[in-house]
């Protein structure tokens, strides 16, 4: 079974690390007990949407692009994909054969 808060912790350590900053850092910035966020980056707690918030104006990030990694890591668990889900990974033949009789015409 996904579980949806290991993923957010997951996404939430990984923008905190490329961000460079230590935990303690944005549990102050964010005014959340080091002890909780440390329990929501290992998936062991759920967090609020307040929290989540709290915790992307720390990481200086939008709260859209945390849950869009989240939302994009879920689809991959899950099979999906972005690639699959958004992409497809071929042209129709007859698209391909358009653009092939427009090269040689030109």
């Amino acid at each position: 079974m996904v579980l949806v808060r290991q993923e957010i912790g997951d996404v939430l350590r990984d923008f905190r690390l490329q961000k460079g900053r230590t935990l303690r850092q944005v549990a102050s910035k964010a005014s959340v007990a080091l002890g909780y966020l440390s329990e929501v980056e290992r998936g062991q707690k759920e967090a609020s949407s307040e929290i989540l918030a709290s915790v992307a104006e720390a990481l200086e990030t939008p709260i859209s692009v945390i849950m869009r990694e989240v939302g994009d890591r879920l689809a991959v668990i899950e099979g999906l994909g972005i690639a699959e889900s958004r992409i497809p990974d071929t042209l129709p033949d007859e698209l391909v054969a358009e653009f092939d009789s427009d090269l040689v015409s030109r």
